[in-house]
């Protein structure tokens, strides 16, 4: 393929935050020409043991979020108590529209 330097990659995993793993997805996912490219936010962060994961019984009461909360609460405030506020509500209203 012209233009091309090296091998090319089949996969790409995006390790960043969102919105922006979404973002650059979006913008250069088709430019790249890789045919899988998945977001994988902080995977590669539990995996190698930088953050840990959350104790098993939080896990299976959906209550892993708030523990990353805890953990890191500077940084996830805003994403879990309002940007994903916003997106409760319109849930809810999306919801009630539906009933009618």
């Amino acid at each position: 393929m012209p233009g091309r330097c090296g091998p090319a990659a089949d996969l790409l995993f995006v390790a960043i935050s969102s919105p922006k793993k979404e973002q650059f997805l979006g913008r250069w996912q088709e430019q790249m020409r890789i045919p899988f490219a998945m977001g994988v936010g902080g995977t590669f962060d539990v995996a190698i043991g930088r953050v840990r994961r959350a104790p098993a019984w939080t896990q299976r009461s959906g209550l892993e979020w708030f523990y990353r909360f805890l953990q890191e609460p500077r940084r996830m405030f805003r994403r879990y108590f309002i940007d994903d506020m916003a997106f409760i509500w319109l849930f809810i209203k999306e919801a009630a529209r539906g009933r009618k």
